[in-house]
């Protein structure tokens, strides 16, 4: 008799998923989030809903605040000043933005590709510091140097213009409503000129120099070098370059404090000073947080746009 055996049947198990546990120590990371978060909120999310709470009342800064909905809002619409405020903004984005970073880049591109390997690099790199000299001044220096120089009776612009037989051509500057923008947005485009410089010249210390070893060979010229390989090459640096100053632009308040004040009659006169015209000289809080309100959406928006054509911009160039 022969007896059969069976192999012992294989204990059937029901698969159970393991709950992932986080590595010992791993939740403690955490922790160095968090100075960074209580100051996030502190400094940005509690005074912006502040801010969104008192462009709704009517304050004058001191005592209760009294709520009036959207009031600030549709006053601040039909208000000529307001709209006169973001005119001046644009022009504030033209001498802070598009000549500075179109001067800037030619400068940067002359002093890496010529001068740089035509002279010594400390000549480059003085001229690069020149540029930069006034980012380095503090604001109210810079305007205090400006107003000195563009005094009408003792400045040195109108003193050089009268001893050269230009009495005519010596103005107030300043105090004239033809003359104030354009001289405001020429003093920003000295002031601004030397950051993209810097940027730029960063950006093209990357560049492959073989790219234009290789151009220089089928016979491309500084030009055709420029517009086929500067350009694209630093494209990114263009974007941050692009989007700090707009965003610079339309927050400026230093150096129109310092020279204008906003005048004369509100010809210089832009969103950040008129927020704080209404704020503390006024005591109009509730107008002038209605202000800044608009202010910081629009910069979120233009911020928004900016960083959605990069994103566009590298995925096509499959970066």
């Amino acid at each position: 008799m022969t007896t059969v055996t069976h192999p012992p049947a294989r204990a059937t198990t029901t698969p159970t998923r393991r709950r992932a546990r986080p590595r010992s120590g791993q939740g403690t990371y955490w922790l160095y989030l968090v100075p960074g978060a209580v100051l996030f909120i502190g400094v940005i999310v509690v005074p912006f809903f502040m801010n969104l709470y008192y462009s709704m009342t009517r304050w004058p800064g001191i005592g209760e605040p009294r709520w009036i909905g959207f009031d600030n809002y549709t006053r601040l619409f039909a208000d000529d000043t307001f709209w006169l405020s973001f005119r001046n903004s644009v022009a504030m984005i033209v001498a802070m933005v598009v000549v500075p970073t179109l001067v800037g880049l030619l400068l940067a591109a002359v002093l890496f590709d010529y001068l740089g390997k035509r002279f010594d690099g400390r000549v480059a790199s003085g001229l690069r510091a020149t540029y930069y000299l006034p980012q380095i001044l503090p604001v109210a220096v810079a305007g205090i140097l400006w107003g000195w120089v563009l005094n009408p009776q003792t400045g040195a612009l109108n003193v050089i213009l009268r001893n050269l037989g230009l009495e005519s051509w010596a103005l107030n500057w300043l105090g004239d409503t033809g003359t104030a923008l354009p001289t405001v947005m020429l003093v920003m485009i000295w002031v601004q000129v030397g950051y993209p410089v810097v940027i730029f010249m960063a950006a093209l210390q990357r560049v492959d120099p073989e790219l234009y070893e290789a151009a220089e060979l089928d016979g491309a010229g500084w030009f055709r070098r420029f517009r086929a390989i500067t350009l694209p090459q630093i494209k990114p640096e263009t974007f941050v370059v692009t989007l700090t100053c707009t965003i610079a632009a339309l927050k400026v308040f230093g150096p129109i404090y310092v020279l204008t004040k906003g005048g004369p009659e509100n010809s210089t006169n832009v969103p950040s000073y008129f927020a704080y015209q209404n704020f503390f000289p006024k005591s109009q809080v509730g107008y002038g947080a209605a202000i800044a309100m608009v202010l910081t959406v629009i910069v979120i928006i233009v911020s928004i746009i900016f960083m959605r054509v990069q994103a566009a911009s590298e995925r096509k160039e499959g970066i």
